[in-house]
């Protein structure tokens, strides 16, 4: 393939929220067949056309790292992942739609990213509000996408889609929904395809084309995030 610039995203979740299917469907456009767990951390490349049908059209590589989902205290564990955690230029969030607990702890994880240090050993809520400014200021894009939407049952998907929206309000980040096994689900011309291609052209401008230096590096110069109280209604 020839030499194109290159951008590196984060997918990050708990193990089995359907991750490698999302990434498979991503960049290769389909289903995945027999999806095994993440150990470590997989890799996959997606073609972006950045503002495509524009003058400025210009093709990118996204990198989409698949980053195991196991949570806990151990040392090797955290420091293992802290090395994917470098030089990153957009997080995609993916929590399942039926399963509250994957939801709670995209804080979890969000913390463990941003600030490479943090341990992820428990979910970090309380009754409080935390300081939505905190992601506002953020310069890495997220996007946070909900999976196994098919499995919802009909009478019980507009009170799913507004715990979503909080979550989406709080990441200060757009939100998909989608079927991993249903590629029609990002068909070009569906807003989940536009929100994923305005996605992605963010974190290709905030790398390539910003003018504040402090937006084009990965985490390593960025400040350290600190949420005092999490909230998940």
């Amino acid at each position: 393939m020839a030499s194109l610039d290159r951008v590196k995203v984060l997918v990050l979740g708990d193990s089995g929220v359907g991750k490698s299917s999302l990434v498979h469907l991503l960049c290769q456009n389909q289903v995945l067949g027999n999806p095994s767990w993440t150990v470590g951390c997989s890799v996959d490349v997606r073609v972006q056309d950045y503002k495509e049908g524009t003058p400025e059209e210009k093709t990118f590589y996204i990198e989409l790292w698949d980053v195991g989902g196991s949570v806990g205290n151990a040392s090797s564990v955290k420091s293992t992942r802290a090395v994917f955690y470098n030089s990153v230029n957009g997080i995609i969030l993916v929590h399942d739609l039926t399963n509250k607990k994957s939801s709670q702890n995209l804080y979890r994880w969000s913390l463990e990213a941003l600030n490479k240090d943090s341990s992820p050993t428990g979910v970090i809520i309380s009754n409080g509000d935390y300081d939505r400014e905190q992601f506002a200021e953020n310069p890495v894009p997220l996007l946070l996408i909900g999976t196994k939407f098919d499995q919802i049952p009909e009478n019980k998907r507009s009170e799913v889609l507004t715990r979503t929206a909080f979550l989406s309000e709080d990441f200060n980040a757009e939100e998909i929904n989608l079927d991993c096994t249903n590629p029609r689900y990002l068909a070009a011309g569906t807003s989940n395809a536009v929100k994923l291609s305005r996605f992605f052209d963010k974190v290709i401008e905030k790398r390539y084309f910003t003018r504040d230096p402090s937006q084009m590096t990965g985490f390593t110069d960025r400040k350290r995030f600190n949420f005092k109280s999490l909230h998940y209604d």
